[in-house]
């Protein structure tokens, strides 16, 4: 894809102000980027696939993990892929250490402006804990997944205007 905005920018081509702007243009206009995870042992990712789907057709970058996942190999995945948000997608009961590791191995390599949200089954009575670790949104089973998006949308609207 060819650099949109660079030559729009004061400054000499090239220039590390050109850049700099470039970069900070390219990070609002960008599609958002999600990455779709599934910690622990769960062996069921169909919720994870079917919210990742919905994410792609609705115009997000999705990006996958897969099963199995460790709270340092999602966390290495969003930094290294620019992640605006991690979904956590968790059956398991383990909900409670997945979310506050995530949470703050963010905080620990100074990516704690990537937001976190989660799913799956997850009793309603430790949504209070998991917001309390950091998190943003916790969707429960059944929950439209048009819900889940114009969520998403929202809170990285408002993080990318904060960011600006």
């Amino acid at each position: 894809r060819a650099p949109r905005g660079l030559w729009r920018v004061p400054g000499e081509r090239g220039s590390l102000e050109s850049r700099v702007l470039f970069k900070e243009e390219e990070k609002m206009d960008r599609k958002i980027r999600v990455v779709v995870a599934k910690p622990g042992l769960d062996g069921h990712d169909r919720g994870a696939k079917v919210i990742a789907r919905a994410f792609r057709d609705a115009g997000m970058e999705v990006i996958y993990t897969g099963l199995r996942q460790t709270p340092e190999q999602i966390v290495a995945t969003a930094i290294q892929e620019d992640a605006d948000a991690i979904g956590i997608s968790i059956l398991s009961g383990a909900h409670e250490y997945c979310f506050k590791a995530i949470i703050d191995l963010l905080k620990e390599k100074n990516a704690e402006d990537i937001i976190v949200f989660g799913g799956g089954v997850i009793p309603e009575t430790d949504y209070p804990t998991l917001l309390g670790f950091g998190a943003g949104a916790i969707f429960g089973p059944g929950t439209p997944t048009s819900e889940t998006i114009e969520w998403l949308e929202k809170a990285v609207a408002e993080k990318r205007a904060k960011e600006a």
